[in-house]
């Protein structure tokens, strides 16, 4: 496998770093770029948006839409970069790119106390940070209407001043691969995806957990349903519920959601049918349950002792919808109720297993991260919880290590993985985009920037 050799970028910027970065790019390159505050967070973090060239076209990019996933950030600073060497990307194709540095810049800062490593398992999950479902900020729960999240409305607001064409969503997947989710299809992604994961030695997911049941444009490349509202655990799993992937839609948006894995692991490219199906799914239904049953008594025993501020709320809410969907989700992967199931499960391959299991250890790992977090915040353990999630932490990471594999993949190969890919939806969305009058302007029409792709 050939694997390109990358300039050194040793760790993901924190949002400050972001900021200043950005700040020193358009210091720089002022008649090419520009830097404004779109708006605040919750916390009053300012949220800014880079912006370059000077095109009719839009081209919008979202940073940091969950909160543990730092790799958007590193991406656009490289996405500033490569736009600005080449003009084939801004005035030849007469595009404006926008770059929102952070989307949750709050939730990104809880984050920070692994940002600059080490990089292992153990310490990203004891630190990590994922705010329940109703606060992240690409969901709409209630529809756009009932927004109540400042850094949802930043992001409606520009989608719908800017009218992107193209607009590209940056995720991170902490244990597996690389993978794609398009709003509408973009013919010859999946082969660029491909090769770019190939040279980068990025393995892809052809087995992605969150699309288990969303059509498959291409390997590793999948179309996100039409969105659903009202149902909360398939927020969580699936995404599919009405979001600010699909708002833009009216605008002939192409919404491109691009996940970069952190921990790479090679059974989730591996599309051959499972040896023993049913066998795999009752292992990882059963692990879920004894784990969700596991951390369910360490939940009982320290919540009575917690204070209840703000901070605590803020960690308790993603341990509530975790342990909310883990029997659900235990059932509905089970073969001895599967058949049963209103949704049975599709044909699964030895990647869709994969996934799973990687899907269960990481809701169990997840809950314990923040439970663990919650007892350091307090200062205190009197119920001795301490120690037990050390163990399961320790040993639910051994797992994802010697079983199936997982190893690190550097930052600068995560964000030129995702650089690149975002380069090959652009070009793609591009080539059939087409402008009734500039966009953000007084007579832009209602029409589409793409022809609409019937569903």
């Amino acid at each position: 496998m050939e694997v390109c050799v990358l300039p050194p970028l040793l760790r993901y910027p924190s949002v400050d770093e972001l900021a200043s970065r950005a700040a020193a790019l358009v210091a720089d390159r002022p008649r090419d770029a520009r830097l404004r505050r779109v708006g605040t967070s919750r916390a009053g973090t300012p949220m800014w948006l880079l912006s370059i060239g000077h095109g009719a076209r839009h081209a919008l990019v979202v940073a940091g839409p969950h909160a543990n996933e730092p790799v958007g950030g590193a991406t656009v600073l490289r996405l500033a970069d490569r736009v600005l060497a080449d003009n084939r990307l801004t005035e030849d194709a007469d595009v404006t790119w926008n770059l929102l540095l952070c989307l949750d810049p709050d939730g990104s800062r809880r984050n920070e106390g692994w940002l600059a490593g080490p990089y292992t398992l153990g310490h990203y999950f004891r630190n990590f940070f994922r705010p329940g479902f109703l606060e992240q900020p690409e969901w709409l729960p209630e529809g756009p209407d009932a927004v109540a999240l400042p850094e949802t409305r930043v992001l409606l607001g520009l989608q719908d001043e800017l009218r992107p064409f193209l607009q590209c969503s940056l995720h991170g997947v902490d244990v597996g691969g690389g993978f794609v989710e398009l709003t509408r299809d973009l013919p010859g992604l999946a082969q660029r995806v491909a090769h770019t994961a190939t040279r980068l030695g990025i393995p892809r997911e052809l087995g992605a957990y969150d699309t288990l049941y969303w059509p498959t444009l291409g390997p590793a490349v999948y179309r996100v349903p039409p969105p659903r509202r009202g149902d909360l655990a398939a927020a969580i799993t699936e995404a599919a519920v009405e979001s600010t992937w699909f708002h833009p839609h009216r605008h002939g948006t192409v919404t491109a959601i691009v996940e970069a894995p952190m921990w790479g692991v090679a059974a989730v490219q591996d599309g051959a049918p499972p040896a023993d199906r049913d066998a795999t799914l009752r292992a990882v239904s059963r692990t879920l349950r004894h784990d969700t049953v596991l951390l369910d008594a360490v939940l009982a025993r320290i919540r009575p002792q917690l204070a209840a501020t703000p901070d605590v709320a803020r960690l308790l809410a993603p341990i509530d919808d975790y342990l909310l969907v883990g029997p659900g989700l235990a059932h509905a992967w089970d073969p001895g109720t599967d058949a049963r199931s209103a949704r049975p499960l599709p044909p699964l391959s030895t990647a869709h297993l994969a996934a799973l299991r990687i899907a269960g250890r990481r809701l169990a790992l997840r809950t314990a991260g923040l439970l663990h977090r919650l007892l350091r915040g307090a200062g205190r353990d009197p119920a001795g919880a301490l120690p037990d999630l050390d163990r399961l932490i320790d040993t639910w990471c051994a797992d994802y290590q010697d079983n199936l594999g997982a190893r690190w993949i550097p930052v600068a190969r995560q964000a030129e993985y995702q650089t690149r890919v975002v380069l090959s939806a652009f070009e793609l969305a591009h080539r059939h985009a087409r402008v009734a009058a500039r966009s953000g302007e007084p007579g832009w029409g209602s029409e589409s920037v793409l022809p609409m792709h019937g569903e």
